[in-house]
């Protein structure tokens, strides 16, 4: 089994930690700065609102959705969509959650290129994975190591491409809501700016790990492959 050698392990091992150490930053962070009140007041859902009107952005819904930090944006159907704790908190981290995603559609509005190069890259990415993994399954069964090798490169090769596309949409999201957040008073006071901070940068470090994970991951198939060919 592939997963069980040792040099997998040694690879892998690195992106693993990194991933598991950004989960416990993100949820930490989170959970510090949500009993941290803005002194501007405002919920989530109206920091987004009023980012969204003063950067002209018109036509874009602000919708509840369920879960924990499951808030995100949908080019496709132009919603902003905020978890109940975001949407309805007067915290920090609500505030900049909220800002970093009107940050995306804003970046759409402004017809951000990596934003519209990742939108472009999701179809593609989704068809490579599943068809990679039906070739690795086939290979497993089949026995027969090259198709797993194929497989394997098809799906995280592109996996890593739609990663390292996602990374500047991210970065640029956060330093929208940073930007913005700060002009128009919606966290004032150094605490919060902190805070504000601090609950990005341990969102964007999770975007990284994710990708070095997949960067290890393509690496240790590519040796496995440079390998096979010695063997002939």
């Amino acid at each position: 089994m592939l997963f069980l050698d040792p040099l997998y392990i040694l690879l892998i091992f690195p992106g693993l930690a990194l991933s598991l150490w950004a989960t416990f930053r993100v949820k930490s962070a989170f959970g510090q700065w949500s009993r941290v009140p803005v002194s501007s007041g405002v919920t989530g859902a109206e920091a987004a609102a009023w980012l969204l009107r003063q950067a002209g952005v018109e036509g874009v819904r602000i919708e509840r959705v369920g879960g924990m930090l499951t808030d995100h944006y949908d080019p496709v159907h132009r919603v902003l969509r905020l978890s109940p704790d975001v949407y309805s908190g007067r915290s920090v981290a609500a505030v900049a959650v909220a800002c970093h995603e009107a940050g995306h559609a804003i970046q759409h509005a402004r017809a951000y290129l990596p934003l519209h190069l990742r939108s472009w890259l999701v179809p593609a990415t989704q068809f490579a994975t599943n068809t990679g993994y039906i070739v690795m399954l086939l290979g497993f069964l089949l026995h027969f190591f090259p198709m797993i090798l194929w497989g394997a490169l098809l799906t995280f090769g592109l996996t890593l491409v739609f990663q390292l596309v996602t990374l500047p949409v991210e970065f640029d999201a956060s330093r929208r809501a940073k930007e913005l957040a700060l002009r128009y008073g919606l966290v004032q006071s150094p605490g919060e700016r902190k805070g504000m901070e601090d609950m990005l940068s341990a969102a964007a470090l999770t975007y990284v790990a994710a990708a070095v994970t997949t960067l290890l991951t393509l690496g240790y198939y590519l040796l496995r492959f440079g390998g096979m060919g010695e063997e002939r």
